[in-house]
């Protein structure tokens, strides 16, 4: 779903700007707290590189469309809402500038749409889901299916409305609601889909990782006379969480990512995604224009004077996930330390 240029008006693109700066203002504030760890830092710039990873896998969805991932939903349930918001700013920015992915005078609407939408509806369906089922392993990975896949269509619902706004071309709203909506549908069954299982693998290895799930701790259970209960308490329990080590999940993950960009992507379907295909059947793509970043040479996810198409397309694939978990862990990394010195001020304040 990624807006590109000439879709939406300068002054429309102008406001969403100031929109997707200021949430991101505010999700660095957010996200110092939840990156309260040591290791929370890169673990969130893992994920920013997993979903720039991911997001290159289109899948079909229709006759002559794909969809890909959008990521917020994912990001908001692994590392929290705030941090989420910032990993797919990261990812946005690294796409447009880079890989000519997503218009730069759009970069506004992208954040908002792709970044801001999703994580803030997935988050607070995801937690109101929990709130209400058991908590257990299952309901939780049940409660991100179903944010994720609202999410999506909340977020072309959205783009519609700021297409309604600031459009650049004169076709009748609701064509393009019901289009966007009900592709999109389809897409959040993909995202829903994606998000549940890597969410479901995390929480099968490494629950205390998952920030939606931090809390949930179901007792050991024993099989005693053909019923299930509780272990006694004298089983030793697991380490703490700020003494496990997460390099492994760390090196699993950053593989993943580089195994998914560098090769897999090469069998993604090469059909329009959602908005690619409802623009071009509606028109909505009469003013679009030309990338600012059409010259960078990984634009179009390839490396430019490598004629081999695959080998091309890997290169890029992978040089993105490495930019991406090099700048995402960056700012995430400075996002912590800016909240330590404020410790000792308190304490001193305290003693006082």
């Amino acid at each position: 779903m990624h807006v590109p240029d000439g879709f939406i008006n300068a002054p429309v693109s102008a406001v969403a700007g100031v929109v997707a700066a200021g949430a991101v203002a505010v999700s660095l504030r957010g996200a110092r707290r939840e990156l309260g760890g040591e290791r929370t830092a890169p673990l969130a710039g893992l994920v920013a590189a997993f979903i720039f990873a991911v997001q290159m896998l289109n899948f079909p969805v229709a006759a002559g469309t794909s969809g890909h991932l959008l990521g917020g939903a994912l990001a908001a349930i692994l590392v929290g809402p705030y941090t989420g918001v910032l990993c797919i700013a990261v990812v946005l920015l690294m796409q447009g500038v880079l890989f000519a992915d997503g218009g730069l005078t759009a970069l506004g609407v992208n954040i908002t749409v792709m970044g801001v939408v999703t994580t803030v509806v997935a988050y607070a369906l995801f937690r109101g889901l929990t709130r209400v089922l058991p908590r257990t392993r299952r309901s939780t990975t049940a409660a991100s299916f179903v944010a994720a896949l609202v999410s999506v269509p909340a977020a072309a619902a959205v783009f519609t409305l700021i297409y309604a706004i600031g459009g650049t071309t004169d076709v009748p709203v609701s064509k393009v609601l019901t289009a966007m909506v009900g592709v999109h549908v389809l897409i959040g069954i993909g995202e829903a889909v994606i998000t549940a299982l890597t969410v479901g693998a995390v929480l099968a290895v490494r629950p205390d990782l998952v920030h939606g799930a931090r809390g949930l701790a179901a007792p050991l259970k024993l099989r005693v006379a053909g019923e299930l209960v509780d272990a006694p308490a004298a089983v030793p329990a697991p380490a703490p969480a700020a003494a496990r080590s997460t390099r492994k999940v760390w090196a699993t993950g950053l593989v993943t990512a580089l195994v998914l960009a560098g090769f897999v992507s090469f069998y993604a379907s090469a059909s329009p995604d959602g908005l690619e295909k409802v623009a071009a059947d509606k028109g909505i793509d009469q003013k679009a224009q030309e990338h600012r970043a059409a010259g960078s040479p990984l634009a179009d996810y390839s490396v430019k004077d490598i004629g081999n198409a695959r080998i091309s397309g890997g290169l890029a694939g992978v040089i993105g996930v490495g930019v991406t978990v090099v700048v995402g862990s960056g700012v995430f990394w400075t996002v912590r330390r800016r909240r330590t010195p404020d410790a000792p001020l308190i304490r001193t304040a305290e003693s006082v």
